[in-house]
């Protein structure tokens, strides 16, 4: 079976899974499932995006699929099986080629791979064995408290704890959120081309954005790069805000048309291979910024770079957005938005600087893009977050943010995977009026 983006290595995929097994309880085995299709209407379906966890211990790339991680099974065979849809001439003719037994081998490691139709007897035998049993819930901090759709992964568990009542569950995510949270080379070299691909789509817009041109037309030339290049498009819901768009912070409808003297903000960047990149440009729309726009950019981008002289090896995400907020405060100082009253009478669960900087700095980035990680663990090497610090002014019509991908390293200061799409003023005015 083929794939948009290259093939990765299955050895990747063989390390991720022994960092689990390492995790693990003795006599536990543990299961992962792929993603449903999600239906919209009469035969219609979105586009299948694999669960990221089964593509982290796996690589697999297809629906149907099961992980089962077994390591103290007596038979060695069953130590890790991959389960995934039996095709047939029918399959291939309508849906097109699917995960054959040895390419199913070929791209995750596991050596043992059955059809899907032979799990339940698999199961029985091996749930014998087993004392517990890791099930796989989605705990990530930004999940919503408002009732989730069941997934594939949540009838699974509920099925499960029917038929063994008898046996301990146990959570996988916590393992997860540690072991995602700290890429391997590999992971970073596929987020470093998702970055690259981004760099191209930014490039190609700052020589199409003019007076006039609509939101939309610029969000076409981006996915037009982004898939040119192997890419399946956009890593989340791109924001493309023009004016006073750029004040609502999740503005995605992208369908107003960019006026002489606006900026835009650009929330936009590309996936490739199911890891993400994240972005975020703001440029004029005419070329040039007012010596206002101008103020506020380099603000900005003052607060950018002091941040990276804190996103370093033992320093915590608590302690990084404390720090973010006196350097914003300090800023905005400078800018007149604030005055020293402001700072004086301010509401310590809600500073100042609020008003104008209402979001996190930075969070964690991988497959997904804003991905697992545990906000309570110090920062170590291998760890990728964003950096984006923004101001936003309804007042003055605009809203300017400015966000890179970064690196924790063992010492020093964190690698910038973004260092070559353009981002100091003069560069960006400079590529547009050529």
């Amino acid at each position: 079976m083929t794939t948009k983006y290259n093939p990765i290595p299955s050895e990747l995929f063989v390390k991720n899974r022994a960092k689990f097994v390492k995790a693990m309880k003795p006599r536990s085995i543990a299961i992962f499932n792929s993603n449903d299709i999600y239906p919209i209407s009469s035969d219609s379906t979105l586009p299948f995006a694999q669960h990221r966890d089964i593509f982290y211990l796996s690589g697999v790339d297809q629906e149907e699929s099961v992980v089962v991680l077994f390591p103290d099974a007596y038979d060695p065979k069953y130590k890790e099986i991959l389960f995934v849809r039996e095709t047939n001439e029918h399959i291939a003719i309508w849906e097109g080629e699917k995960l054959s037994k040895e390419q199913g081998t070929a791209v995750s490691g596991i050596k043992t791979v059955l059809w899907l139709q032979d799990m339940p007897g698999v199961l029985r035998k091996l749930m014998v064995e087993a004392e517990n049993v890791y099930v796989n819930k989605n705990e990530h901090y930004r999940v919503s408290e408002a009732p989730q759709m069941e997934t594939r992964e949540d009838r699974f568990v509920k099925q499960l704890k029917q038929d063994y009542p008898g046996h301990t569950y146990l959570r996988s995510n916590p393992i997860l959120q540690r072991l995602r949270s700290v890429k391997e080379q590999e992971e970073i070299d596929l987020i470093q081309h998702a970055c690259d691909i981004t760099e191209k789509g930014f490039r190609r817009i700052l020589n199409f954005v003019k007076p006039d041109v609509w939101e939309f037309e610029i969000e076409a030339e981006l996915v037009h790069e982004f898939v040119k290049n192997r890419s399946k498009g956009f890593a989340y819901t791109p924001i493309i805000a023009s004016g006073n768009n750029a004040n609502v912070l999740h503005y995605i409808q992208n369908n107003q048309q960019c006026k002489d003297g606006d900026l835009i903000l650009f929330d936009v960047a590309a996936e490739y291979a199911n890891y993400s990149s994240d972005m975020s440009r703001t440029i004029p729309v005419n070329g040039r910024y007012t010596k206002r726009q101008r103020e506020v950019y380099d603000a900005i981008l003052r607060s950018k770079k002091e941040a990276e002289n804190l996103l370093v090896a033992g320093n915590n995400w608590y302690k990084f957005h404390e720090e973010m907020g006196n350097i914003y405060t300090s800023e905005l100082l400078g800018l007149g938005l604030i005055d020293k009253a402001d700072v004086q009478n301010e509401n310590p669960e809600w500073r100042a600087y609020r008003k104008y900087m209402m979001h996190g700095t930075s969070h964690h980035m991988g497959l997904d893009t804003h991905d697992y990680g545990l906000l309570t663990d110090d920062f170590v090497a291998g760890m990728v977050f964003t950096n984006e610090p923004g101001f936003y002014i309804p007042a003055e019509g605009f809203g300017i943010r400015l966000e890179d991908d970064y690196v924790i390293q063992k010492e020093g200061n964190p690698f910038n995977l973004m260092r070559n799409i353009p981002l100091e003023a003069d560069e960006i005015e400079d590529l547009m009026n050529k």
